[in-house]
């Protein structure tokens, strides 16, 4: 890699975008960009693999640990590269213009492309949850078989709003990004808390500790509990390598603010900074969440059961386990 920290400025950069972006805006691009549905849901899923509550933090805690090194390795390109454009600016000075330009396009076509769609889509199915007006079986037509819910059309309108509020210039973004970070740190604060003071549940802590290290893979089959394979030595490496997958992509997006590198005020500064502290700030809410799950729900339950203690984390309904630990702190008003 070219480690020269004066690599040119692009003439479009230096002419077209302004520094305008504090610290604390880029801290907020990056929390905001890493909070998202995935807290609420991947732990099922994690507890289902590893089975045992210290595997289930053990599993976020070394996500953690890879997501900070991860954000330290970008703060340092982006502290010898502070352009706008992130990791193509990076892929182009270390290899070739060639390998940024075919990351470049495929972050434009297909990557972001789909996390946006995604991120959209899941917006809709909650906000369905809220007001079924908005559910997908409200069907609003139905032309030669392909079939419009409201909750499609409501995720392609938000995505509509939300790009023409951030075309309308930096300040609007900003604020609007600055807005929707404070209130889902804030919920997610406000759940841990809650959480710990009044979700507790003695019998699930009593639960959780007779099997917080006793790992299993609890293998599925129609919905059903196929059988429960008990694991140890590599097993046991293997099942935490394969459970990181969901809390790495919960943990994902971290790296977004380099993408507006050219908009920051003292980027060398103030983007290494934004992406540890954002970063480090966003998993350690993200490990007392997991604390607070397992302090208010048993990690092991089964399918069938009737309600949140007899499903567990694991069998939380369609994975909600944030559902399900507010169902415990509020009643069973919380599940809408």
């Amino acid at each position: 890699m070219n480690a020269n920290p004066a690599i040119p400025v692009p003439e479009a950069e230096s002419r077209g975008f302004r520094r305008e972006m504090s610290l604390f805006d880029a801290m907020m691009i990056v929390m905001g960009a890493m909070i998202g549905s995935g807290i609420f849901i991947v732990s099922a899923d994690i507890a289902r693999t590893v089975g045992s509550p210290g595997l289930l933090l053990l599993v976020w805690l070394i996500t953690g640990v890879v997501t900070v090194i991860g954000a330290l390795s970008y703060g340092e390109l982006a502290g010898m590269m502070p352009h706008a454009g992130g990791l193509y600016v990076y892929l182009r000075e270390a290899y070739s213009p060639l390998v940024g330009f075919l990351y470049g396009w495929t972050t434009f076509l297909v990557i972001q492309t789909g996390t946006i769609a995604a991120v959209g889509v899941a917006f809709a199915k909650f906000t369905g949850l809220i007001i079924p007006w908005f559910s997908e079986r409200h069907i609003l037509l139905a032309v030669l078989g392909l079939k419009v819910s409201a909750a499609q059309v409501l995720a392609i309108v938000s995505i509509i709003v939300l790009t023409y509020l951030n075309m309308r210039g930096l300040r609007t973004g900003k604020t609007i990004q600055g807005f929707f970070t404070v209130t889902k740190t804030v919920a997610l604060s406000g759940l841990i808390l809650l959480g710990f003071i009044v979700g507790a549940n003695a019998a699930a802590i009593k639960a959780n500790l007779a099997v917080f290290w006793k790992a299993s893979w609890t293998h599925m089959a129609g919905g059903q509990i196929a059988s429960v394979e008990p694991l140890s030595g590599i097993m046991v490496l293997a099942a935490i390598g394969v459970a990181m997958v969901g809390s790495l992509f919960a943990s994902d997006a971290w790296y977004t603010v380099t993408y507006i590198a050219g908009e920051v005020k003292n980027p060398k500064r103030n983007i290494p900074l934004s992406l540890v502290l954002g970063a480090g700030i966003v998993i350690f809410l993200y490990f007392l969440a997991n604390v607070a799950y397992v302090v208010s729900l048993p990690v092991q339950g089964t399918p069938e059961a009737a309600d949140v203690i007899g499903r567990g984390i694991q069998f939380a309904q369609f994975d909600r386990v944030g559902t399900a630990a507010a169902e415990m702190i509020f009643g069973g008003p919380a599940a809408v």
